[in-house]
Formats: structure tokens, sequence, C-alpha cells
């Protein structure tokens, strides 16, 4: 995989015009990029780093975003990461393999791809359908007319970016979970609702091509306590595996928890066979915060949408965040091509509506779900019961996935029915 060869810049200090304006060239902006630009609108996408970079990431591509890739032509591309074919859990000394579930339009299979490599290949795909990529362009404040967002000043960060002025007649904030730009906006994170703590590093394993991603559930932390979250190891197919740790900060009993020290834990914790010693590190691990749950808004304005971290789409189950960039770079594509096409700047409102039909009542359900299990006894007992059911586990992976069928109800459409029972009680209850 290669990064997309730079644009040719416009002289420094000057003012550049397009339709769209997009800040950040992860997996949303990129997407959004992409699909503006196939649309034939003239699309400005602009990368405070440049390509390839590194990106604190399991690396894990599930069989969503494998489709939301295929979808932008990049199938063949993908096949030169790892293929693996689903899910192998573990918590109390058992192992479960779980395929993939089968649904109507999605693959059956994932992919393990660095970031590092994955986003450099995604923003120059935008930028061979028509978009204009300025790699090492810091969006740094935002260009106001009145109450309407209408561009940005940049700053350049290298030797090919560009300093000045872009306006554009909307705007898109796919500034990733801290979104410098999207703050100076006033968007804020809703703390009420779940925020994860992740921490990554590489090593080199003699089990690198396995054939499953492997994730354990009853991780723990140096004095033994369970913690709410999970480890993994993801096997890259080169010789290296992802090592990390994922928690979940749901109250005040985990916010002071350390990653660092629960990461050293669990690879102590994992099994010998696959050669996670300090002497195999491939070097320091790395880490972030993640947004879920729809968590951060203003997700919208006059003239500006938010999509991927910046705007908190990450999905409370799992922790899964690249396929949900993806897909809302690609609804909020959708709605611009509707403004842009003759809808006008009203158009935008269908943004929200669209994200709250796609995502909402789901990550209402998770957001009841994480607050559970932060309880270390809800925990252990849901995860000692799945482990000891092969059925309740792939409808967990099922649920937890978001791989419903929505054409067919089967017994873990069933259960996630009930759940969405149980969460509107509680919340007209509280509404109440």
């Amino acid at each position: 995989m290669t990064p997309p060869t730079p644009m040719p810049q416009p002289p420094g200090g000057g003012t550049s015009r397009c339709d769209v304006l997009v800040i950040g060239a992860g997996p949303g902006g990129s997407s959004c990029a992409y699909w503006l630009a196939n649309a034939g609108h003239e699309v400005v996408l602009v990368e405070r780093k440049g390509f390839p970079r590194e990106k604190t990431c399991g690396d894990g591509l599930t069989p969503r975003s494998v489709r939301q890739l295929e979808d932008m032509g990049l199938g063949h591309e993908l096949t030169t990461g790892h293929r693996y074919n689903g899910l192998r859990s573990h918590a109390f000394g058992r192992t479960l393999e779980l395929a993939w579930p089968e649904v109507a339009g999605l693959p059956r299979h994932g992919f393990v791809i660095t970031r590092k490599d994955l986003d450099g290949l995604v923003a120059g795909n935008a930028a061979k359908a028509g978009a204009t990529l300025w790699q090492h362009t810091e969006a740094v404040e935002p260009v106001m007319d009145g109450d309407r967002l209408v561009g940005a000043r940049t700053e350049t960060r290298g030797d090919d970016g560009y300093s000045g002025v872009i306006t554009a007649r909307y705007v898109v904030v796919a500034d990733g979970a801290h979104s410098r730009f999207g703050r100076s906006l006033g968007n804020q994170r809703n703390r009420r609702l779940p925020q994860g703590m992740a921490l990554r590093g590489y090593w080199a394993s003699p089990r690198h091509d396995e054939p499953w991603i492997d994730s354990w559930l009853d991780i723990r932390d140096g004095a033994g306590r369970s913690m709410p979250g999970y480890g993994w190891v993801f096997p890259l197919g080169d010789g290296r595996v992802n090592v990390g740790v994922g928690l979940l900060t749901t109250s005040d009993t985990w916010k002071g928890a350390n990653t660092t020290q629960l990461l050293e834990a669990f690879t102590r914790f994992v099994p010998e066979s696959w050669g996670i010693r300090p002497e195999t590190s491939l070097g320091p691990a790395t880490g972030g915060r993640l947004p879920m749950g729809l968590s951060v808004g203003p997700r919208s304005g006059p003239s500006h949408l938010v999509v991927g971290d910046a705007s908190g789409t990450i999905n409370p189950f799992n922790g899964e965040g690249i396929a949900y960039g993806y897909e809302t770079g690609r609804i909020a594509a959708e709605v611009l091509n509707e403004a842009l096409s003759g809808g006008g700047p009203g158009a935008l409102a269908l943004y929200e509506q669209r994200l709250e039909e796609r995502y909402g009542t789901y990550y209402r359900v998770a957001r009841g779900f994480v607050r559970a299990i932060s309880r270390p006894e809800v925990m252990r007992a849901c995860t000692y019961a799945g482990m000891h059911s092969r059925p309740v586990m792939e409808w967990a992976l099922r649920i937890m996935s978001n791989m419903l069928r929505p054409d067919e109800v089967g017994p873990a459409e069933a259960a996630y029915k009930a759940l969405v029972a149980i969460a509107r009680a509680k919340g007209g209850r509280a509404a109440a």
C-alpha cells in the first residue's frame, strides 16, 4: 500500500474556494470526500499530518468496514492485509471460536491492516475520485459569516502544506476524537455518556498469521481486580501482532485506571505461545480516548456537519470506530449532495435525522449495556454465562458487532428487541 501523492499546492497566504471543505483525512473525512467527489462536487480534504502516519488503533476491520471499503472500490487493495474469519473469545479458562454471522450485504470475513497503511490508501482513493488532498495542512481557526461556518484558516505543517484561507459552501469536521477544530466551534462531549480508553503496541510473534482475532473478556489489573473492558491480540500476518487493552470509563471507579499498567498485566497473562515478551516488543505502546455512542455534539450547524470520532460515533458495545467513521462520512456526503443539488442549507437537518434512524436506538441499548458491565460482578456473571453457551455468545457477537438481520428475526434479534423494550421503559421512567 503506497501513500497518496501530494497534490500541487497553491501559493501560501492565498484563498482557495470549493464546494465542501473536509477537515481531517481519517476514515470519516476520507469517506465523505470520496463520496462527494464521486458525485462530481469540488472537495478539498486537509490533513494535519502526512501519509503514511501512525494512528493508535486495534487495526481490525470488521465486515461492516470491509463493506464500506469495497463500496469505495478498494476491495482488491484489502487483500494485501491479513484476512481473518471471526472472533476467538477467551475467559474463565474457556475458548470459543465465533465466525462472523451471516448478514445479507456483508462479507463473512474481516482484515487486519495497520492504520498507518490504511488511512493513506483511503485518502488517496478520495484524491483519485477528484478530491484535492492537502497534507501537512492544519485547520487552525474557523472562518465564520455570522453563525455560519464558511471555511478555515490553515497553517502548513510541512513543505507541501498550505497556509491560507479555504472557503466553502459547506464544511465537514472530521478531525478525530480530540477534534481541536470541533472544540473551537463549541462542540463538547456529554460526560454522562460512556467513554473508553485504549492502549496498544506491536510485538513480533510466531502466531502472527492466525485466522482469528483474539479477545480476552476477563482482564484484570496488576492487583487482580476484574476490569470493565477487554484485551486483544490481532494478527497482522507479517510477523507482527497488535496487542492492546480497552477500558470503559463509565463511573468514577475506573476514571483513574492506569492503562499502561493494565497492558503490562495483560501481556503477562497472554499464553506464552504468542511470544509477547519485553524482548519481542517493537516499540512503545500508544493510547487514546474513545468517545462513544454519539456522545459529542452538536453534530451539525447551519453549514457544517461533524462525522466519525469527532462526533463520538464509536460503538459502545465493542469499541469499534472505523466502520462508523466510514458510514457517517458517507451519510454526511449523501446529505451534502442533496444540499448542493438544490436542497440548500435546509437539507443539513437530514443528517441528525439519519444518524438517529441508523444508530439512535442501537446506541441507547449499548449505553445501557455499558453501564451494567461497569459493575465487576455483572461483567463476570455475563462473561461466565456467555462462555458456557456457544449460542449465547453467537447471539452476543451478532448484537455487539451490529450485524443484526433487518429482514429476519432469530434468537439474537429477539434478544435485541427485548433489550430495546427495556431501554425504552427505563427511558420513559427517567423522563417521568
